[in-house]
Formats: C-alpha cells, structure tokens, sequence
C-alpha cells in the first residue's frame, strides 16, 4: 500500500464524502515553530460556524501543529508546499484527488510551472471538476472549460493580495457552489452569514 494512502498524524486519508456536504479549503499559512503568525480564531470560528465536514490544505504549511490545529475542527486533506521540510513531502501527496458524490476535485499546491494557475489547469484542467491549488497567495476563482479553478489565497500572508482568505465548497444535489472569503481583519468574519446544507430528499 502506497504510503500516502495512510493515515499519517492528522491528516485523513478519506477521499470519498457524501453529496451534500461543505468544507473548508486553506493554503499557504506559513506559520513556523515558534512564530507569532497563527490561524485566526475568526476563521477558525468560521469554518466550525459552517459545520464543514472536512478541510483541505493547499500547502505551505511549514508547521505539522498547524495541521494538528485544524484536525481539532475537522478531518484534514493536504498536500505539501514548496516551502514544507522533507517530512511533509515524504508523507504527503504531490497532487491528490477527493470526491464528493459524482463531483471529483484536485489537489495540489501549484508550485514548479510559470504560475500557479498554469499549474493547476496543466494538472487537472478537464480531468476534474474543481481543482484546488494555492502558491500565489492570490485569491482567484474561474471557469476553464468545464472545470471550476478555485484559490483561496493565504489565510496569515496576503503579500500582494489586497486581502487574506479562505474558501468554503458547498457540493449539493450535484452542484458545486464555491465561496471566496476575503477579509482584512479575521474578526469580521464573525458577522458572515452562513447557511445550512439541506439534505437530499
């Protein structure tokens, strides 16, 4: 059995969930061994608001507590960045996939071509229906083809970006309904209306 198929520490080796379902997807925290950077408690808050039933992590973690973190809000998918130490990349996917109900997505961190987006769409453009990926710490969603390209820049380090973020997929009656969260002050996300996942009839 490949090792990644295993669970290791906090991260889950699931890949299949029932439609509907919501989870939360998080890239590039940067956060290292005794650094002040942290998760933000509102967006901590948020994702256990929205009751999501699994998390994805778009790499860059740099700390395995990070990891651990988030397991305490829910089960955790993730991949390595290309600034995560060798035990991530040894225990850790490359790219990985998941499935919610028929819909399938990718994953990975978006590192090793010209841009991260390029990446992405050479990795899972038309093989998936959403595809995952960080790196450039720019929040960005569209369209290619039939396939859903959804970054939700960095929760801790918005460089460039005007903004942080995160994201939260809804998958429901086959529907994919991905949500970009932008937010300056983490506080503020407290104030982020949130609905409920209606279940199938």
């Amino acid at each position: 059995m490949s090792r990644y198929r295993q669970e290791w520490g906090p991260c889950t080796s699931r890949r299949r969930f029932d439609d509907p379902s919501r989870f939360g997807v998080i890239a590039d925290t940067h956060i290292y061994a005794n650094s002040r950077r942290k998760i933000p408690d509102g967006v901590k808050r948020l994702f256990t608001r929205a009751q999501i039933e699994f998390l994805v992590h778009l790499g860059d973690v740099n700390t395995r507590h990070v990891l651990e973190e988030l397991a305490e809000i829910a089960p955790v998918i993730a991949v390595p960045g290309n600034n995560d130490d060798p035990e991530f990349h040894f225990m850790l996917p490359e790219t990985t996939r998941f499935w919610v109900g028929e819909r399938s997505f990718g994953v990975l961190h978006g590192d090793g071509g010209r841009s991260a987006k390029i990446e992405a769409k050479r990795r899972f453009a038309g093989k998936v229906d959403c595809v995952l990926f960080g790196h450039s710490h720019q929040p960005f969603m569209e369209k290619s083809g039939d396939t859903i390209l959804f970054n939700p820049g960095s929760a801790t380090d918005r460089r460039w970006s005007e903004h942080f973020g995160v994201g939260i997929i809804t998958v429901q009656n086959g529907t994919i309904d991905p949500e970009l969260v932008l937010y300056l002050d983490a506080d503020h996300l407290d104030n982020i209306e949130i609905g409920t996942v209606s279940q199938s009839e």
